[in-house]
C-alpha cells in the first residue's frame, strides 16, 4: 500500500502536465494556426536524439555533458566561495559586521542581470558562463552555511568549552557540524540557482554546445520539438540531483550532525 501511494505520488503529477501541456498544443494550433509539440511528438524526437542524431552539429550527449560541465565547475566555485566566506564571517565578529549585506544584496540581483557584466568582463565564451553560474551560487551558500553556525545552540558551545575544547577544536567539531544541515540547504538553493542561470547564459553567452544553446538555435530552424526535449532533459536533471542526490545527503546529515535543537 504504501509503495502504491508513492507511485501514485509520482506518477499522478506527471500525468497532469502532460495532459495539460496536451490541452496546450491543440489549443495554440487551433485558435493560433501554429504548430505546438505535443508530449507524443516530443518523445519521439527524443527517442531519435538517444540514437544519436545530431543536434546543432553535435549530439543529445555532447550538449547535455558539457551543460553539466560548467554547471559543476561555477557551483564548486560557488561553493567553495561561499562555505569559506560563511565559515570565516561565522567564527570572525570583524568579518561578519563589515561583510554581512553583501550576500544578501547579491541574493537580490536576478541571474540574467549578470549577463552584461559577465560579458564586460570575459567576453562571450566559457568563462562568462561559468562566471554567471558561481557569482549566482555564492549567496545563498555564504548567507545559509553564516545562518548555520549562528543557528547552533549556545550551550552547546558552553559545554564543549567547559571540557576544555579551544577554539580551533571548538570550531571543527562543534561549529563546522552544526552548521551542515543549513550548509547543504544552501547547495541545494545553489545548484538549482545555477542550473537555471546555466541555461540562460549558454542562450546569450554560449558558443555552440549546451542545452540552453540548443534551445534558442533550434528556433531559427522551427525544430521547436528538439527545444522541448532539451527542456524535459533540464528538467529530469534538475529533479534527479535535487531529490535522488541532495536531498537524501541533506536528510542523512540532519540525522547524523544536526546540533540545532529540536523545536518542542
Amino acid at each position: 500500500m504504501i509503495l502504491l501511494k508513492k507511485i501514485l505520488h509520482t506518477l499522478v503529477p506527471v500525468l497532469i502536465v502532460l495532459c495539460l501541456w496536451q490541452v496546450v498544443a491543440q489549443w495554440v494550433e487551433f485558435f493560433r494556426g501554429v504548430s505546438f509539440p505535443t508530449p507524443w511528438q516530443t518523445f519521439s524526437r527524443l527517442s531519435t536524439l538517444i540514437r544519436g542524431e545530431a543536434l546543432l552539429s553535435h549530439s543529445l550527449y555532447a550538449h547535455t555533458l558539457i551543460s553539466l560541465q560548467r554547471w559543476l565547475i561555477g557551483f564548486s566555485i560557488a561553493a567553495v566561495l561561499g562555505v569559506g566566506y560563511g565559515l570565516a564571517a561565522g567564527r570572525f565578529k570583524w568579518v561578519e559586521t563589515l561583510t554581512s549585506k553583501i550576500p544578501q544584496l547579491l541574493i537580490l540581483v536576478p541571474g540574467l542581470a549578470w549577463i552584461p557584466v559577465a560579458i564586460l568582463l570575459f567576453g562571450i565564451g566559457e568563462t562568462a558562463t561559468i562566471f554567471m553560474i558561481a557569482i549566482a551560487g555564492f549567496a545563498p551558500i555564504a548567507i545559509n552555511t553564516l545562518a548555520g553556525i549562528q543557528l547552533i545552540d549556545i550551550r552547546l558551545i558552553q559545554a564543549a568549552r567547559m571540557m576544555g575544547a579551544k577554539e580551533n577544536a571548538l570550531f571543527f567539531t562543534v561549529l563546522i557540524p552544526g552548521a551542515l544541515p543549513s550548509m547543504l540547504s544552501g547547495f541545494r538553493i545553489g545548484l538549482g540557482t545555477g542550473w537555471r542561470v546555466l541555461v540562460a547564459a549558454e542562450m546569450v553567452v554560449g558558443t555552440g554546445t549546451g542545452l540552453g544553446y540548443a534551445i534558442i538555435q533550434a528556433r531559427w530552424t522551427l525544430d521547436y520539438a528538439s527545444s522541448f526535449v532539451c527542456i524535459a532533459v533540464i528538467c529530469i536533471i534538475g529533479l534527479l540531483f535535487e531529490h535522488l542526490f541532495l536531498k537524501q545527503i541533506e536528510k542523512k546529515t540532519v540525522r547524523t550532525w544536526s546540533l540545532i535543537p529540536e523545536k518542542q
